[in-house]
């Protein structure tokens, strides 16, 4: 079984937001949520909710940003 990097989804209130994928990304986020779903034993999951989660994950591991955001004046 795959080792996907994002867990679980988490229902939470949100903000909305409308943007515009490539075609070619809005493939791979609808293999990663047929993946996803697989590997944690749930029906289909919207691939647009991947968007939140993997965003959070790129900020929380980008040493860059947070070394920025901790010295911005």
């Amino acid at each position: 079984m795959a080792k996907l990097k994002l867990g679980p989804l988490v229902d939470e209130k949100s903000v909305k937001l409308t943007v515009e994928l490539p075609a070619a990304l809005h493939r791979e986020l609808t293999a990663y949520a047929e993946i996803l779903a697989r590997e944690h034993g749930r029906s289909a999951v919207e691939p647009a909710r991947l968007i939140v989660p993997m965003l959070e994950r790129f900020i929380s591991t980008d040493r860059a940003f947070a070394k920025a955001k901790r010295t911005r004046t």
